[in-house]
């Protein structure tokens, strides 16, 4: 019987958005495989997490080119992005704290792609007066991707509803925290 590769890599990383820890047994439970099968497909939980980040990569790459980042205002185009990428924000949490995957010298260009492309955004926002001048390109960024993260973790938990991932992000990230006179 084949295994269907993709069908256990999203298996994974289902499990693994809701609990990082879980070992290749439960990862092979969840795909519904043998451990042994688990172990034909990944040599090891470093193999499996690669096989997760390259998914995640093209998950993300094929968010940002549907989220049309080039066309009408910035803010529109954060949104589209935050809205598409929403069905794989845990996939990206739970990439985000895997720590091998950003140190050394085996990082993924992916990563730099998407950073380059979002950053790009942020830049178009603020030569065109929508954003602040005061945070970079590269911070606003940065800092998407922890507020999706952490939106991903919250709505997880259980201590936020799904339907508020959106509004959260979007108007922190756009509105900041800071409380604004009513006009």
């Amino acid at each position: 019987m084949a295994v269907d590769r993709d069908h256990v890599l999203r298996s994974a990383a289902a499990l693994l958005t809701h609990k990082s820890t879980a070992t290749m047994d439960e990862v092979a439970k969840a795909a519904g495989i043998s451990r042994a099968t688990l172990h034909r497909q990944f040599a090891g939980r470093d193999a499996l997490v690669r096989a997760l980040e390259s998914l995640g990569i093209a998950e993300c790459e094929a968010v940002v080119d549907s989220a049309r980042l080039d066309e009408g205002a910035a803010s529109d185009a954060v949104r589209r992005l935050v809205r598409g990428i929403e069905p794989v924000a845990g996939l990206l949490a739970f990439l985000y704290t895997e720590n091998q995957l950003f140190e050394g010298e085996e990082v993924d260009e992916g990563w730099s792609r998407i950073d380059a492309r979002i950053a790009a955004l942020f830049r178009r926002g603020q030569d065109n007066g929508e954003f602040r001048i005061d945070l970079t390109p590269t911070w606003l960024t940065e800092a998407l991707f922890g507020l999706l993260a952490s939106g991903a973790w919250v709505v997880q938990s259980g201590k936020v509803a799904a339907n508020d991932f959106h509004h959260m992000i979007v108007e922190l990230l756009l509105g900041g925290a800071l409380r604004r006179e009513e006009s």
